[in-house]
């Protein structure tokens, strides 16, 4: 082993925290946090240690100092802000304070009685070298306080100036840099806008929009829905692709083999004699219609989500302009898709593993350069857990460098390694297992594991309870407290979350057959007409859902999620709390769609930040009612008949100036 480039540099830093794969990767945050850095920090012998967390935007030189305080066990503590967009870098540094450690020893000689003319003079010499290191004004203040403590004749005066607070945090001020062990590693921070922490997703195939049964929808047919879409307070609207679509081995109704002259194809099946992933399909509209779409989103509340799926159809363009990006088979034809037994010969997939590699990820981040340019910021990637890590890294950083308010949400149902990676190279948010979690054992482990484990600090969850590909079996049986509850819980356990509509306010709940979770008639492959009137549709109850979410900052974020135990499996109870601490909201949801469910609720009132003695009143968000509970167990009932949760606004009692009771 060598010896170190600087061996009187004597502290230690270890176990710094965040650091996701040794800084690999960058952790997630919202304009507006503070990053909270952990680490120990220590040195050999007695001499104090002091550290300060550096910190700065990308783009900006030089560094920010912010203090550490110690915690106890030599473990230290400092925060730092993410003021705007883009990508911020911080790292530790810690030094031996040689001031600190000399006042500390001072004062016990002092209160012993001895002789500290010797000490008083080695301190001066310490506030001497911090004044060269000092700006102007406080070097020469800092050598007024070293002429005290060298002035042999007002020893008390000496004394008195050596153990001045003031001193001591002047001297704080300037530590020497070159003592100073720097973190071997420099790590990132991605500051993100509000929206990829909190949104609500609605997804909609444009081509359904039409004015009637059989007509091919366009976007200003879209736009006739955006007013139903804001009222059910939805923030984003998501649009499958909108690209053209396919003819050779395009695919019939209900995913049949076979398709006949009327047959509309899978909008995933992209690409056709109009044009590839860069060109809207002419039964949608223009480019034009596209941007006054845009527009007319925004002045809704609106953000449109556009779908990007890498894979083509084999009469997209690049089959033809690029077939080194696609694999071939032994006898020479391009490999279409596959999962077997199933089989998708109207998709080709392509290839990672291609010569011209290079050229294929410059064509791919070209797409979404291009729709950038349109103006979309929010893209539902699909499938990205099969493509190339090395890509995605490669491409996100990218894109957010020059469109750092872009929010990616990866459609990748697979491994939980696997969706972490992708969450690691840059998606911004991420599609769950909460669609097959349904026990409250189920969801609480989940849940704990998505919001307090290591993994949020770099995973953001969208919760979708189903997707046109999903329609899980307890929405199949469930019927309309099914749908009701999962609403509940996917828009309350996670700030972000998403249904596919209006299949799932009308409760489309028919598979193609036993055991499967396909739509029959699945709109994948069929333009669908949807009575947004019909008497059975539970949209006015998810409008409710979304004012509640609104309405409560608690429900902004995944901060504070805290399971409140049940003596009923069936019932399950918990609470967030905002960041201020200003609102708290406990959820209760009846997991059984067939029964009334009552039971006794233990509450932590602690989380609550209710007192143990206190009257407390919670207000249901869906229905208006108000209950006054004390104490820490509380009765429910919930019927599946009814609305088969409470979202509950905990109120604490106050004095008002007219000296009566009230609750806020």
């Amino acid at each position: 082993m060598h010896k170190p480039a600087d061996g009187k540099k004597r502290v230690v830093i270890e176990s710094v925290e965040p650091e996701i794969e040794a800084g690999r990767f960058a952790i997630k945050r919202i304009v507006g946090d503070d990053v909270q850095v952990e680490a120990d920090i220590f040195a050999d012998g007695h001499d104090h240690v002091a550290a300060r967390l550096l910190f700065r935007h990308r783009e900006v030189p030089s560094w920010t100092a912010a203090p550490m305080q110690a915690l106890g066990n030599d473990r230290w503590r400092g925060t730092f802000p993410v003021a705007r967009l883009g990508e911020y870098l911080y790292t530790v540094v810690g030094w031996i304070d040689h001031f600190d450690t000399w006042r500390s020893d001072l004062e016990k000689r002092i209160a012993a009685g001895q002789n500290v003319r010797v000490d008083l003079l080695n301190g001066a010499q310490l506030v001497e070298q911090a004044a060269e290191r000092a700006g102007r004004d406080d070097a020469d203040m800092l050598r007024r306080w070293a002429a005290q403590l060298r002035d042999s004749k007002k020893r008390e005066a000496a004394e008195a100036a050596a153990l001045d607070s003031a001193l001591a945090a002047m001297m704080a001020q300037y530590p020497d840099p070159a003592m100073e062990t720097r973190y071997e590693r420099e790590l990132r921070v991605t500051a993100d806008r509000d929206k990829a922490r909190y949104s609500a997703w609605y997804e909609m195939f444009p081509r359904s929009a039409g004015p009637g049964p059989g007509h091919h929808g366009t976007f200003r047919d879209v736009e006739a829905r955006l007013d139903y879409v804001a009222r059910l307070g939805f923030d984003v609207l998501y649009l499958p692709p909108i690209h053209p679509i396919g003819r050779s081995f395009r695919k019939g109704k209900n995913n049949s083999i076979t398709a006949d002259a009327s047959d509309v194809g899978s909008p995933w099946a992209i690409g056709g004699k109009e044009g590839g992933h860069t060109v809207i399909h002419p039964g949608l509209g223009t480019l034009e219609d596209f941007h006054h779409l845009l527009e007319s989103a925004a002045k809704k509340g609106l953000e449109l989500a556009m779908d990007i799926a890498f894979q083509c159809s084999p009469d997209h363009p690049w089959v033809h302009e690029h077939p080194e990006w696609f694999k071939k088979r032994a006898d020479g034809s391009i490999q279409y898709a596959e999962n077997p037994p199933k089989k998708y010969q109207d998709i080709y997939p392509l290839d990672f593993e291609s010569s011209d590699w290079a050229g294929l990820w410059d064509g791919l981040r070209d797409v979404f350069l291009f729709w950038l340019e349109q103006g979309v910021r929010i893209f539902r990637v699909d499938n990205p857990h099969t493509k190339a890590f090395g890509f995605w890294e490669w491409a996100l950083a990218e894109i957010k460098r020059e469109y750092p308010d872009t929010i990616f949400l990866a459609e990748a149902f697979t491994r939980p390694r696997v969706m972490q990676r992708l969450a690691k190279v840059g998606f911004t948010q991420s599609y769950t297992y909460f669609s097959w979690r349904n026990t409250k054992q189920e969801l609480t482990e989940y849940m704990t594991e998505l919001t307090h484990d290591r993994v949020c600090q770099f995973m953001r969850p969208n919760l979708w309870p189903n997707t046109p590909d999903i329609l899980p079996e307890p929405l199949q049986i469930g019927g309309r407290p099914a749908f009701l509850s999962r609403a509940v819980l996917a828009a309350t356990l996670g700030p972000n979350y998403g249904i596919y509509g209006p299949a799932y306010e009308l409760i489309e709940n028919k598979p193609i057959r036993a055991g499967s979770e396909e739509y029959l008639n699945s709109e994948k492959y069929e333009i669908r007409d949807w009575d947004l009137d019909a008497p059975h549709s539970i949209a006015a109850a998810i409008a409710d859902i979304n004012r509640a979410r609104r309405e409560n900052a608690a429900l902004h974020a995944s901060r504070g999620l805290f399971f409140h135990p049940t003596d009923n499996p069936y019932l399950i109870a918990y609470s967030k709390l905002s960041r201020d601490g200003s609102n708290t909201v406990l959820m209760v949801v009846n997991l059984d769609p067939f029964h009334v469910q009552t039971g006794w609720v233990d509450l932590n009132l602690e989380r609550l930040q209710v007192r143990p003695d206190e009257t407390f009143q919670v207000h249901d968000q869906l229905t208006g009612a108000r209950y006054l509970w004390q104490g820490p167990r509380s009765f429910v009932e919930l019927s599946p008949d009814k609305i088969p949760a409470h979202i509950f606004r905990v109120l604490h009692r106050v004095r008002s100036e007219k000296d009566f009771d009230y609750f806020q």
